[in-house]
């Protein structure tokens, strides 16, 4: 089978959905209406990628403002000096073959300075560029700053769809790429996220975290959606962040969702849950779970972090020099391991390309 150009697949007519809209096991080949995110896809609903593709890893990263990560989220941080040193950065990647896609949110495109950092990697085609909405520092402001509202799936449906056209609208004007690709800042989606994206013109979802439950903070629970991407929609896949289950007690994940146990497991290296992330995941569980995804059957793995952790100071996992020093040395030790076992970068837009589409 010949690989497939993003503007080749099929085009669906998006439909409006609220709460319950698309609360069925798959959307069907012919339905309209996308799947909701907030609860697990069907079996039925994996996508498949033509042949030619293999194994393939993806970098994403969360081209954020800057804010104390340990206080509530304000509106008046905005701060966006880390991305300064971003293009520099991102030539690490570069260098190896990879064109990472950077979700870029409303304070990098509102600075001018950030901007023009993100528009000249674009037009050295060196990454690619789509959206990461943080609700509280995106127009309009019509909502109360909390912590149920900084999940911008929680949201009334108007008001998340209005905060989504600003953003995209506004990438648009600073980079000038229409994006298609979303991320919900703090993995916020919610039961209309699919049906705005549809409506919005987007193509891959990048939002869930596999495995991860935020619900204790009124945001979505994803500890039974899979690592596998799947088809949202006829038009659109969602492509989780991966992670994996280490430890002696691997098989049996379900101990982890006890909150009593999850440090003493981890503590004995029994059961730990980790993210393919270089912030707060130790470098070897990182590689033990790539082994073993492998070896389960998953060629697609999507990797992220977040843009301030380039310069230390600015997030809690790159305080200082050393801790840089530790986040360039978990990727390469990462890239290392793809290589050894033939894994290949992939940009997000090759990604939609190949994959299958429904009807087929």
């Amino acid at each position: 089978m010949d690989s497939w150009n993003l503007h080749d697949l099929p085009t669906a007519t998006a439909v409006e959905s609220g709460p319950g809209d698309t609360d069925r096991e798959s959307f069907g080949l012919n339905a309209e209406a996308p799947r909701r995110l907030d609860r697990p896809p069907a079996a039925t609903d994996r996508a498949l990628f033509a042949p030619d593709f293999g194994c393939r890893f993806a970098i994403f990263g969360d081209a954020e403002e800057e804010f104390d990560w340990t206080q509530p989220v304000r509106r008046d941080a905005r701060a966006t000096t880390a991305m300064l040193a971003l293009p520099a950065a991102n030539r690490r990647f570069v260098d190896r073959g990879i064109v990472p896609t950077y979700l870029v949110d409303y304070p990098v495109v509102e600075t001018p300075a950030s901007a023009d950092a993100v528009r000249a990697m674009i037009e050295a085609d060196e990454c690619e560029v789509g959206t990461q909405l943080h609700p509280w520092v995106n127009p309009p402001y019509d909502e109360v700053v909390s912590q149920p509202n900084s999940f911008v799936g929680n949201l009334p449906r108007a008001l998340e769809r209005a905060k989504l056209h600003a953003l995209t609208d506004q990438i648009e004007v600073a980079t000038g790429v229409r994006p298609v690709i979303y991320r919900a800042g703090r993995y916020g989606i919610g039961p209309n996220t699919a049906g705005l994206l549809a409506e919005a013109g987007y193509r891959l979802d990048v939002s869930v975290r596999a495995l991860f439950d935020y619900s204790d903070q009124t945001g979505p629970n994803f500890a039974g959606h899979p690592v596998w991407p799947w088809w949202i929609s006829p038009t659109m896949l969602e492509l989780p962040l991966t992670a994996g289950y280490t430890g002696l007690l691997n098989r049996h994940p379900q101990l982890h969702r006890h909150a009593a146990l999850r440090g003493p497991l981890a503590r004995l290296r029994l059961l730990n849950r980790v993210a393919l992330t270089p912030e707060g995941m130790p470098r070897a569980e990182a590689l033990a779970v790539i082994d073993r995804l492998l070896d389960e059957g998953i060629t697609l793995f999507s990797l992220s972090f977040h843009t301030p952790s380039v310069v230390p100071g600015h997030t809690p996992y790159v305080r200082d020099q050393a801790d840089l020093k530790a986040f360039w040395s978990w990727w390469d030790a990462v890239f290392d391991r793809f290589d050894r076992h033939n894994v290949k970068p992939a940009r997000a837009s090759e990604i939609i390309a190949a994959a299958v589409p429904r009807t087929e």
